[in-house]
């Protein structure tokens, strides 16, 4: 196949499209909490581990299938980010009480103590042998693409997801208060913004999309306890080029960020996958401080 050819193909077209999605659904929840609390959660994708991982065992343990177990384990992963956000996170931030920088210092500590506590505890209780499951395989043909049901149903699932909750920021209330808190975090305490709730609720909605992308992303690769660091550089990267707080821009920068993977493996080896992942990550970081399509009203 010419490269020409490979750019026009509509399969790598479609790959492109799950893994941006995918990447969208999880860097939407590492952008709220960064957003709203200023805090690197390097753990972002050990929860989309876990999130596979109860996929798996939903599946394998009791024949539910993952697309049913999927909205319990986002509930149950919303749980999880409000019991850390109160007996944790909050502790930090009446600890800390200081400059926005030490604060983003002491998170980075914080959450890269969690990753490496979340990343042994799951080799310990599950063994770090990958695993996976094959569910929803059959193949549906559009033209020349071929296209697995599971795929199809992760694309939605995300898209969908990533839509809605960006609509939701866009016209509620609490959308607009999230918003408020992003951009000028002093100005909404001032205004009579409870920034405790919306910070919870962030933190919340951030662990729940975590873990939803998780039990998608297991009906489609091998997971292991150590899976989650990847899509963590891949959430940094859609942040860094859609720009804080922009969530309809994360989307964007989710789909070329996909697009890149897919096509630059395809056009090269798998075994370069994650050396364009970390090339996209260091030229995002060295080129677009800002963001991409970030908003000028925006700050980082």
């Amino acid at each position: 196949m010419s490269i020409i050819d490979t750019v026009l193909s509509g399969q790598l077209l479609f790959a492109a499209l799950v893994t941006g999605s995918l990447y969208a659904l999880i860097a939407l929840g590492l952008n709220l909490v960064y957003g709203t609390l200023r805090m690197l959660n390097v753990a972002h994708g050990d929860v989309v581990m876990l999130g596979a991982y109860g996929a798996y065992w939903a599946f394998t343990g009791w024949g539910i299938s993952p697309l049913l177990a999927a909205p319990a384990i986002a509930a149950l992963g919303a749980l999880a980010g409000l019991a850390v956000y109160r007996g944790v996170v909050r502790r930090l931030f009446t600890s800390t009480g200081q400059t926005s920088a030490r604060l983003e210092g002491n998170s980075l500590l914080l959450f890269f103590g969690l990753s490496i506590i979340l990343q042994n505890a799951a080799a310990f209780a599950f063994t770090p042998n990958a695993r996976g499951f094959a569910y929803w395989t059959e193949v549906y043909h559009l033209g020349n693409v071929a296209m697995t049901a599971n795929r199809l149903a992760a694309l939605v699932i995300a898209g969908t997801t990533c839509i809605a909750v960006a609509a939701l920021l866009s016209r509620s209330l609490l959308g607009l208060s999230m918003r408020a808190v992003i951009e000028r975090r002093e100005a909404a305490t001032i205004v009579g913004v409870d920034v405790d709730r919306v910070q919870a609720i962030s933190f919340a909605l951030g662990f729940a999309t975590a873990a939803l992308a998780g039990a998608l992303v297991s009906m489609l690769e091998q997971i292991s306890p150590f899976t989650g660091f990847p899509f963590t550089i891949a959430a940094f990267i859609v942040i860094i080029l859609g720009g804080l707080g922009n969530l309809v821009a994360g989307l964007g920068a989710a789909l070329l960020l996909g697009a890149i993977e897919t096509y630059g493996v395809a056009l090269t080896s798998a075994n370069v996958r994650s050396v364009l992942l970390y090339g996209a990550f260091v030229t995002a970081l060295l080129l677009f401080p800002r963001g991409l399509f970030a908003r000028k009203s925006a700050r980082a």
